[in-house]
């Protein structure tokens, strides 16, 4: 091997950013961090931009390592046998080792008219455009928010904080991950707003117009504005350049995150599934698992063996506009607890959240190596693992 190391990392999102800050921590490695934007986009506050409360964008030279070398394009391919990645612009950039970071973004809509008519919010550009129509449609104009995980709660809470007429339809339960108490909390603040929400299983989409949403139990919904935020879905790059992937399209890895096909390339994110039993996909899991690839890396540039990932949840954080939130208390497993945070404190824990998550790279980036997040293992992942190698006794 070489004297000095090239790590390259696809992706400047929460864990692409963590990884290549990590990384730098020996002087041998070069890091070049490759992003289709030149800015660094706080995902979780998206909501607050089609709002206009926040612009959800940090400068790349606030978060990032000074050792960090930032190209600013798209990854077309993979080469692995070749160790390297052509760009959307022609060019190609070698590697010894490859951080696989690409995050996610909104899932292609399956229901009829959706892809046409409805807007997605799973990205810079898709929160700009909503922004964009709902600045020039009336103050009276019918908002319809489809999906009731957070980002679909918190940007009803949003736009009804604004005064607009918003109806968010939850195709199930409201806040599925919430624990009954805090989905009642969640339900008197949305109503509180004037939020009208419609949940059950009659509320599943079937089909949306220019100016209508159709529902499966036959109610049609007036809707100038349709927010679709039904799910997340990851870029095909992995599948596209040869390499496994999970049936969402996430690369396939090991509890290393280090790919199944490859021992150079390793994964972390909302791209990464270890041992096809990924984490949840949220800004909580990127940051120590784009850790734990660079440490990964880290480990076997010096010679040594890398560590199976360790993670654990503490609850999901939702705001509820700008004077109220909540804060659903976890089991490390990631199953809701009786335990909540609601009012202006779970406001308060939100705009924490959101300060803190950029602070933890701002930190990373400033001393390397520094974050740790061994008090959140997850105990019971282990009995997840063998009760899957159970029923898949088959190797891959």
């Amino acid at each position: 091997m070489n004297e000095n190391t090239e790590v390259v990392v696809i992706g400047g999102g929460y864990a692409g950013v963590m990884a290549a800050n990590r990384l730098t921590q020996r002087a041998d490695v070069t890091v070049t961090l490759i992003n289709p934007r030149p800015a660094f986009v706080e995902r979780i506050r998206l909501h607050q931009l089609v709002a206009g409360s926040d612009d959800a964008v940090v400068e790349y030279t606030k978060v990032l390592g000074k050792g960090v070398r930032l190209v600013v394009d798209t990854v077309a391919r993979i080469d692995a046998a070749g160790r390297s990645v052509a760009l959307a612009t022609g060019g190609t950039v070698h590697y010894d080792y490859l951080v696989y970071a690409v995050g996610s973004g909104s899932a292609a809509p399956r229901v009829p008219g959706a892809a046409e008519h409805a807007y997605p919010l799973g990205g810079l550009e898709e929160a700009e455009r909503l922004r964009s129509v709902l600045a020039a449609a009336p103050a009276t104009a019918a908002v319809t928010v489809v999906g009731a995980g957070p980002s679909g709660i918190e940007t009803a809470a949003e736009l009804a904080e604004e005064g607009r007429a918003v109806t968010l339809v939850c195709g199930g339960a409201l806040g599925p991950y919430l624990h009954p108490r805090g989905r009642r909390s969640v339900a008197g603040r949305l109503a509180r707003l004037g939020v009208t929400v419609l949940d059950g299983p009659g509320t599943k989409v079937t089909g949306v117009t220019h100016d209508v949403v159709r529902l499966a139990d036959g109610r049609e919904l007036p809707s100038d504005v349709t927010v679709w935020t039904v799910g997340f879905g990851v870029p095909d790059l992995a599948a596209r350049s040869g390499l496994s992937t999970d049936a969402a399209g996430r690369l396939l890895t090991d509890e290393t995150l280090t790919s199944v096909d490859d021992e150079r390339i390793v994964a972390g994110g909302d791209s990464a599934a270890p041992s096809d039993l990924p984490f949840r996909m949220s800004c909580q899991a990127a940051g120590p698992l784009g850790a734990h690839a660079a440490d990964t890396v880290l480990h076997r540039i010096a010679g040594e063996r890398p560590e199976p990932i360790a993670l654990g949840f503490v609850g999901q954080c939702i705001s509820l506009g700008r004077r109220g939130g909540i804060f659903q208390f976890a089991h490390r497993n990631d199953t809701a607890m009786r335990v909540h945070v609601g009012g202006r404190a779970g406001a308060k824990l939100k705009q924490l959240v959101c300060w803190g998550t950029v602070k933890q790279l701002v930190d990373e980036a400033h001393k390397p190596g520094s974050l740790s997040w061994a008090w959140a293992k997850d105990d019971t992942r282990e009995q997840a693992l063998r009760a899957l190698r159970d029923e898949t006794p088959v190797a891959r």
